[in-house]
């Protein structure tokens, strides 16, 4: 029995060594932190059957570090799907039908599903028949209040989508944050915003029950990438109607003039450098600026999309990037990060892992 106890002994380092080294686990800056992740228009992922596999590594990739990196919650800019209700292939663009690409979407979030919950507004390629040609969305059907048990204890409020259903398009939900005396409120919304909208949300962030919350908004089209301007005059259909909301209207109706909205989230604009530069096409998939509002407090408004990285409008969809937004228990400073977990699972290209350049790596202090 003793020697048999020592040729275990022997093994056990061997089957240790051999075990997998976890994907990649991040640290948290201050153990005492928590943290949300940040996705940016995944539409290039799911165009294409062979990019899907990248965007459910960066989901896998997030179940394993909910604990490592105390998640509580994940965003994502919108523009989950390519084309929201069409059949009709185009082999040059995609070689998956809207069914195809709104199913890989709902694969890749049961990773996290009961997990941690996912807020995503709505984008102009989720409405329409390929982007924004009417109303018409399937988000409701993918992203439902029952897939995610997570969505019970953060979910606070709702307003009806444009064609009057019950939908996560437009929501709030709510988070305490380790060390921060402010609770975070994180509003979705539709793409385009209605005047109802936007009603809603003034009303819902005064209101008594959240004036004190610190308002984080998430919404698709708001900041050009790297001038950063709002954007406005966009040619959709949705954006063509009467009391939709570009990101200059959000601006000046809005964020401006509520006190306690502190950051805004969005994706949409972005585009290839068409250079041999991948920094530079790193800077164009970034936005970047700070204003103060009318109560004299500064507004953080960002703006990440991936979709052209990784080899352009029809590359593998985003090389796996996203954000970790760092909430230091200090109850004021968020510190971005921007890494991909599809370089960090192999020694050959961990080095690549991480973008440090001042767009993609920096800190918001709220005042």
């Amino acid at each position: 029995m003793k020697r048999l106890l020592i040729i275990i002994a022997a093994l056990v380092p061997f089957q240790t060594a051999d075990a997998q080294d976890r994907a990649d686990r991040q640290q948290l800056t201050d153990p005492a932190s928590s943290s949300m992740i940040l996705f940016g228009d995944p539409q290039g992922y799911v165009k294409y059957d062979i990019n899907q596999p990248i965007f459910e590594l960066t989901t896998l990739w997030v179940a394993d570090n909910i604990d490592q990196l105390n998640i509580k919650a994940v965003l994502c800019t919108g523009d989950m799907v390519e084309q929201n209700e069409n059949n009709a292939l185009n082999r040059h663009t995609l070689n998956q039908s809207s069914t195809q690409m709104w199913e890989s979407i709902s694969r890749s979030l049961q990773r996290i599903d009961n997990k941690v919950p996912f807020i995503c507004c709505g984008g102009n390629h989720e409405y329409g028949f390929r982007r924004s040609e009417s109303y018409i969305t399937n988000y409701p059907k993918y992203i439902t209040f029952e897939r995610n048990s997570t969505y019970a204890d953060c979910l606070k409020k709702e307003f009806p989508n444009r064609n009057g259903h019950a939908s996560l398009e437009n929501a709030a939900f709510e988070f305490e944050m380790p060390g921060w005396s402010h609770k975070i409120l994180v509003i979705s919304s539709e793409f385009a915003p209605s005047a109802q909208a936007v009603e809603w949300v003034r009303e819902l962030v005064t209101s008594d029950d959240y004036k004190d919350h610190y308002v984080i908004y998430l919404t698709h089209s708001y900041l050009r990438e790297k001038s950063a301007e709002y954007t406005h005059n966009e040619g959709y259909w949705i954006t063509q109607q009467e009391g939709n909301h570009s990101g200059k209207m959000l601006w000046e109706n809005l964020i401006s003039k509520v006190p306690n909205i502190r950051l805004v989230i969005c994706g949409h604009t972005g585009r290839p450098s068409y250079s041999d530069d991948v920094n530079a096409d790193y800077e164009l998939s970034t936005a970047y600026r700070v204003d103060k509002n009318a109560s004299g407090k500064k507004v953080h408004q960002m703006m990440f999309n991936v979709q052209t990285l990784g080899g352009g409008w029809e590359g593998n969809g985003g090389d796996g990037w996203l954000r970790i937004l760092e909430f230091i228990p200090d109850g004021k400073t968020i510190k971005v990060r921007t890494y991909s977990p599809l370089f960090g699972i192999s020694p050959s290209t961990r080095h690549l892992s991480h973008r440090t350049a001042p767009y993609d790596q920096f800190d918001m202090v709220i005042d």
